[in-house]
């Protein structure tokens, strides 16, 4: 019965990815027209994915630890440093599931995109970007397992513990360096000047962060959505503006929509989100290692055993980001009702919101369970009813 399911598995996954490459091939040779621009199919089949990849995630790395492929990767790397195994292991994985995955993520996250019109970014400079993250990605992978690797070995019982310990520290470096040096890989960020920056300037004086960096990025160089967002801790901490908003937004809605992210900047949200994403990260680490017998923890070593204590973690953070995005609403809602009375304009932030439901092709409302599985933020539909109608959540 193992093996049945193996092999179900198995050729389920590789008959997806061929399905992918033919369907890749046929558009890198002749690119089809974009299709009519229809929210409701696009996020019908934007949900479809969203699921399809999330249980193939989870069943390739069953299958992973489950099977001897783990064994196999392992094998070559017998004659490498104890110390320096885990980081060859990692780099290994990471290849082998970066080549079977990219036909599905560049027909899913480019071609996809493209066919409805929201994006104009060619296939090669798509390529390039995806192979820059996938490097990124692999580097630092790599630097953590080694010392992640000896802690299951050494403690194998309470690594989750001293993994916590090391994780806080992890979590602000990382919001203090993506802004500063990772994100200008993919984007330019530029101050924002003139009539527009001293109106949203004056906006965040009357609020006493007037010296809060307000950015401009070119995100048109990935897609034609609209969006705007804080990011960074401490000194790093900024309010970033897509210049597709910029130059298809009129000042007033701009100015709601700065001030929503400025509701998230004076809440100090990025704070609040690393610190639940740590909590969620830990309950992760404890639950999985719990399901992992104490007799077979001592086989951390072996590859297949680490891979199915990597199984466990998929399938607990699936779970666990239930919570996180059930807050992430909550603080939409807040930063909502910031924004409407900070600019006294509710109906100029329903406006806003409806542009962007045109210019990213949005549907108003999501079924249930895809709102309590994957979205981050409450529907728009919701939230263009609350401004219209008061009062806000």
């Amino acid at each position: 019965m193992r093996r049945l399911l193996l092999g179900f598995v198995a050729g389920v996954t590789v008959g997806y990815t061929a399905c992918r490459v033919v369907q890749s091939m046929r558009v890198l040779q002749n690119p089809p027209p974009p299709l009519p621009k229809d929210a409701a199919r696009y996020g019908r089949l934007r949900r479809g994915l969203a699921l399809t990849g999330t249980l193939r995630s989870l069943a390739s790395a069953a299958a992973f630890a489950s099977g001897g492929a783990a064994a196999s990767l392992a094998r070559p790397l017998k004659f490498a440093p104890v110390a320096l195994r885990p980081a060859f292991f990692v780099w290994g994985g990471l290849l082998a599931s970066s080549i079977l995955e990219l036909p599905a993520a560049y027909f899913e996250d480019h071609e996809f995109e493209r066919r409805f019109g929201l994006t104009e970014q060619s296939s090669r400079d798509w390529f390039i970007e995806h192979l820059k993250g996938e490097a990124i990605g692999a580097m630092v992978m790599s630097a953590l397992s080694v010392p992640f690797a000896t802690l299951l070995r050494k403690k194998p019982d309470r690594w989750p513990l001293f993994t916590t310990l090391g994780l806080v520290p992890l979590s602000v470096l990382a919001g203090l360096i993506v802004p500063v040096f990772i994100a200008p890989l993919f984007n330019k960020f530029e101050p924002l000047t003139g009539a527009l920056e001293e109106r949203l300037r004056a906006l965040a004086r009357r609020y006493g962060v007037g010296d809060a960096d307000i950015l401009r990025m070119d995100m048109s160089r990935q897609t034609k959505k609209a969006n705007a967002y804080v990011t960074g801790m401490f000194k790093t901490h900024r309010i970033v503006i897509g210049d597709t908003l910029l130059e298809t937004f009129p000042d007033a809605e701009i100015e709601f929509v700065v001030a929503h992210e400025l509701g998230h900047y004076l809440s100090h949200d990025s704070w609040r989100m690393t610190a639940l994403g740590v909590a969620s990260a830990v309950s992760m680490f404890v639950l999985s290692n719990a399901m992992i017998p104490p007799a077979k923890r001592r086989e951390f070593d072996d590859p297949a055993r680490l891979y199915e204590l990597y199984a466990w973690m998929l399938a607990f953070s699936a779970l666990l980001r239930l919570p996180v995005f059930a807050f992430s609403r909550s603080r939409e809602w807040a930063a909502d009702e910031f924004a409407a009375a900070a600019t006294g304009a509710p109906k100029t932030g329903a406006a806003a919101f409806k542009r962007l439901r045109e210019q990213n092709l949005a549907e108003e409302e999501v079924p249930r369970w895809y709102e309590l599985l994957f979205s981050s933020h409450p529907s728009l539909g919701e939230r263009i009813r609350a401004l219209q109608e008061g009062p806000l959540h």
